[in-house]
């Protein structure tokens, strides 16, 4: 019983790590492979590094996508794509 309440502040801390770090970051890399693999032509993007631009191409063989952007067109990986901003854009443009 003695080993137990050694180890008790150890269970805690891995817990508390578990809920408040490891499993909000499981659902968003949930969230975010659904986003990627939801992408549809003509959707509006914005990508990580903060490039702007619409969905003309998918390609389910490499998980890549080209977007048009005022520069021409260019390819990119799915991963590569913002989910929080491209969802801003979306909803901006609704307005």
């Amino acid at each position: 019983m003695e080993n137990l309440g050694q180890f008790l502040p150890l269970i805690l801390i891995f817990a508390v790590a578990y809920f408040f770090m490891i499993r909000p970051q499981m659902k968003r890399q949930k969230d975010e492979k659904k986003f990627a693999s939801a992408l549809k032509k003509g959707d509006r993007i914005i990508t990580k590094s903060g490039l702007y631009g619409k969905v003309v191409e998918l390609n389910d063989k490499d998980f890549s996508c080209v977007i048009e952007t005022m520069a021409g067109r260019l390819k990119f990986d799915r991963s590569a794509i913002s989910m929080e901003m491209s969802k801003k854009l979306t909803t901006e443009a609704k307005k």
